[in-house]
Parts: structure tokens; C-alpha cells; sequence
């Protein structure tokens, strides 16, 4: 081959590798191009699509705490076999915090209220800007009555009452049993449980049982808070359900647990937000009643006798109440309703005054003979009222 030929080669592989090159650089151009616009399009999504729903662990461990303490005092149903197994029930029934227990409540009544889509919907409106979601957030913790005007709070706070006297009335019934079978001891002996009359066992070594039981910290149930957890960001798994509406103002439990799931629905009560999670749950309410409840069961166990005295201590101060602390802080008060007075249409009585008559003069008699003293009556006794028992005693309830 020529020189001449070998170069013309030369030029023509030169040109089809620019070419090659050229077409290279195009196409990593128009790459770039294409990923810009892909992550500009994301970006913008992303702006317009709120947090997803967000919970720490923290608040479903202690909705967990009282879930499973509830559950096990509902389940006590009395007809008990003998002496020790009131005191496991005791020993049973006193392990609580009352702290705990009321910050449990809150926290459960928090994810009742994520289950209601109505509620969830209405919050999360408010994700979308991140500027407003922060702001709202702030004001929720700054002030818990913020959540209780928010869309769909009615739906929430009908859900999160009918749940909550669900667990009052099974609390109520058990409680009812418990107390029942300690009256018909109390009432007449019965042949088949003489345990029950006896003296109980060790009175001042099971008082400070009672005691020491309380101080201890109540542990979460990993399986209740793993299905609680699941629970609050799905809004399902719950058998939970309400078709009443419920309007402001809410019982304290309500209020706090709207709040407590307005934040969650906002993605804005994760791990980070522990703080303000916490602060939510604190409710003085059923604090109150709860350690006033543990109060009177130390007095009832510290004068009770017989086995069957014991009895109706784990019934009016552990079980009956529990729901009766948890009826005072999250179910709305009874309302007494006054109608207007009835105008009746008919004309009232004229009343006519006579003309005043002058009297006659009096007559004077005489008095002849004395006036018959009438006999004193006998005094009447009352029989004398019998001393009450001890049961009748220790009837009092919380404070």
C-alpha cells in the first residue's frame, strides 16, 4: 500500500474515533440531564408528601404496662378455692405504679386514637408544609388543647371513650364478683369454705409485702407493646370501634392522648421526640385517684380479719378501683338536664278579699272547776342500732 493510501486510511479511523467520542460525550449529556430532572421531579414529591406516621417504642411499652395490668384484674372473677389464692391475687393485684399505670392510659388512649382514619386524615393535612407541621407540633406541646380542635378529634375522642368503658365495665363486673362472694362469707358460714372466716395468715408480714410490691418498677410486655407499636402506624390490628362523635371539651386522658397521637400522625413523636412524648403522658388526674386508691388498700389490709376481709379489699381497692380512677379521668362527666318551667295557659284563681266584720265581744265564763291533768305518756325506746362489722367498715371508696 502507498503512502498516500496508508494516510487517507488513517484520517477515515481517526474521523469515525472523534466521531465515536463525540457521540460518547453526547449521550453521558443528555444522562446527566435526565438524572437532574428525575431528582428535581423527587424533590418536589417529596416536599408535597408529608412523614410517614411516626411512634417511639417508649410510648408503646407503657400503653403495653397497662393493657396486661388491666387485662389480669378484669380476669378475676372471684369464687377463689382458698386463703393463699386471695393473697396471690393480692400480691398480684398491688404490684402497680400508680405513676405508670396513668401514663400507660394516656399512651393507650393515644393509639386508640390512630385508629381512627378520620382523625389521622385530618391531622396529616398539616404534614405537607414542613414549616406549618413543625409549628403545629410545637403548639400541640406547648398546649395539648390544640389537638382537641383539630379535624377529626371528634371521631378520635368517640373512639378512645367507648374503648375506655369497655375496660370499666369488664373491671366493674369482675370487681362486682369479687365483692359479692366476700358478703355471702361474710353473710353465713359456709361449710365448704371455712378458710374464709378464719383469721388470716401473717397480717403484718403481708401488709408489708403489699408495700414493698408497690415501689417495684412494672415491666412492659414486649409482646402487647410489639403489637401496639404495629398498631399506631398501620391504624389497624386493634379491635377497636366507635360511631360517635365526641365534641371539646375532652376528660384529661382524652385531651393528652389526642395530642399525644396528633404528633404521631405528624410524623413528629419519633425517637427524637421522646421528650415531648414523655411530657404527654403525665396526667395528675388518674395519678391522683390511683395513689389514693393504693392508700386505702394498705388501711383495708392493715384492719382486715378473716380471709374473706381480704377478699373484699382486692375487690373495692385494686379492681373496682381501677375503673373507677380510669372512669374520673376519661369519661366525660354526667350532664343533668333542666327544662323550662311550664306556664299553664289556664287563668289562675282570683282571690276576693271580704270586708273586714267587727268582732263581737268575748264572754267571760267563769272557772268552776280545774282542768283533768292528762297522764304522761311511757317513754318509747328505739332498739339500740348493732355495731357494724368490719367489712361494712372498710366500705369506703377512693379519697
Amino acid at each position: 500500500m502507498s503512502s498516500a493510501n496508508r494516510s487517507r486510511g488513517l484520517a477515515v479511523a481517526a474521523l469515525a474515533v472523534a466521531a465515536l467520542l463525540a457521540g460518547c460525550a453526547s449521550q453521558s449529556a443528555a444522562e446527566k440531564a435526565a438524572e437532574a430532572e428525575a431528582a428535581r421531579v423527587a424533590a418536589e414529591l417529596a416536599a408535597r408528601t408529608p412523614p410517614p406516621i411516626s411512634l417511639n417504642q417508649s410510648v408503646a411499652e407503657a400503653a403495653s404496662i397497662y393493657v396486661s395490668f388491666t387485662r389480669d384484674m378484669a380476669a378475676m372473677e372471684g369464687g377463689f378455692q382458698n386463703a393463699e389464692a386471695i393473697q396471690a391475687a393480692i400480691r398480684q393485684g398491688t404490684a402497680y405504679d400508680p405513676v405508670q399505670l396513668s401514663r400507660g392510659l394516656v399512651a393507650y388512649a393515644s393509639i386508640v386514637a390512630l385508629q381512627s382514619p378520620e382523625f389521622v386524615q385530618g391531622v396529616r393535612q398539616y404534614a405537607v408544609d414542613r414549616t406549618t407541621r413543625e409549628q403545629l407540633a410545637a403548639n400541640i406541646a406547648a398546649d395539648p388543647r390544640w389537638a382537641s380542635h383539630l379535624p377529626g378529634a371528634d371521631a378520635a375522642a368517640g373512639m378512645i371513650i367507648t374503648t375506655l368503658r369497655g375496660d370499666i365495665d369488664a373491671l366493674s363486673r369482675a370487681a362486682n364478683l369479687i365483692e359479692n362472694d366476700a358478703y355471702a362469707i361474710q353473710a353465713r358460714y359456709d361449710v365448704r369454705r371455712p378458710w374464709g372466716v378464719a383469721p388470716v395468715a401473717n397480717r403484718e408480714a403481708r401488709l408489708a409485702e403489699a408495700k414493698a410490691r408497690s415501689t417495684q418498677a412494672m415491666l412492659p410486655s414486649a409482646e402487647d407493646a410489639a403489637r401496639l407499636l404495629r398498631a399506631a402506624h398501620s391504624g389497624t390490628g386493634l379491635t377497636v370501634s366507635s360511631t360517635r362523635l365526641r365534641e371539646p371539651p375532652y376528660p384529661p386522658v382524652v385531651e393528652q392522648a389526642l395530642a399525644l397521637a396528633a404528633l404521631a400522625a405528624l410524623g413528629e413523636a419519633g425517637d427524637a421526640a421522646r421528650g415531648r412524648t414523655d411530657a404527654l403522658q403525665n396526667e395528675t388526674v388518674s395519678q391522683t385517684c390511683l395513689t389514693e386508691s393504693k392508700l386505702n388498700l394498705f388501711q383495708c389490709l392493715a384492719a382486715s380479719r378473716p380471709s374473706y376481709e381480704d377478699m373484699f379489699c382486692l375487690g373495692r381497692h385494686i379492681v373496682r378501683d381501677l375503673a373507677t380512677c380510669t372512669r374520673g379521668a376519661a369519661q366525660p362527666a354526667a350532664l343533668i338536664m333542666v327544662t323550662a318551667p311550664e306556664v299553664s295557659a289556664v287563668q289562675p284563681p282570683q282571690i276576693t278579699v271580704a270586708p273586714l266584720e267587727q268582732p263581737a265581744p268575748p264572754v267571760r265564763t267563769p272557772v268552776t272547776t280545774a282542768p283533768t291533768p292528762t297522764p304522761a305518756q311511757p317513754p318509747v325506746h328505739s332498739p339500740a342500732r348493732p355495731a357494724p362489722s368490719a367489712t361494712e367498715r372498710l366500705n369506703t371508696g377512693p379519697g
